[in-house]
């Protein structure tokens, strides 16, 4: 098995973007990479009350964006076992995956969550009557660790 690129990777002769997803129970945080996949970025939050919509919701990104892969947050427990919330995860994932063809991979997302919380308190970004982005902003941690750890993995 070949080293694979994985951020900024040529399929069909184009760049394509790496997508992250942060699943929860009521909504999908979705960031995304740049075209050299070097930064991520918050792009939105899906509403997750419809699964099929949220799946043509993601895929209708993915083929937009020209997405090369996917990467979901899996929620581990502190001990590193899979709880209910990462099997619920796993379940949608496989779900996705029959709508899709780009490559489906996980990421560790212990504590995003609570990361982009105090990276949102740190920024000064109070309640305003908006919508919290917390959830694409740990989609984008979750995403931006991901293409750090190619960036390791190539060098």
């Amino acid at each position: 098995m070949g080293i694979r690129p994985r951020n900024g990777a040529k399929w069909g002769g184009s760049k394509t973007r790496n997508l992250g997803l942060d699943v929860g129970d009521r909504k999908i945080g979705v960031a995304l990479s740049d075209p050299d996949g070097i930064l991520a970025s918050p792009l939105t939050i899906i509403d997750y009350h419809d699964e099929m919509a949220a799946i043509k919701a993601i895929v209708e990104i993915v083929e937009r964006e020209k997405v090369g892969h996917i990467i979901i947050g899996l929620p581990r427990s502190m001990d590193g076992s899979l709880g209910e919330q990462a099997r619920k995860v796993e379940g949608f994932a496989e779900r996705l995956s029959s709508h899709t063809v780009i490559p489906i991979e996980f990421r560790d997302e212990r504590l995003t969550t609570v990361s982009a919380r105090r990276l949102m308190k740190s920024a000064g970004n109070k309640k305003s009557g908006k919508p919290a982005r917390d959830d694409a902003i740990a989609a984008a941690i979750i995403l931006q660790g991901y293409i750090d750890e190619g960036k390791d993995y190539l060098e």
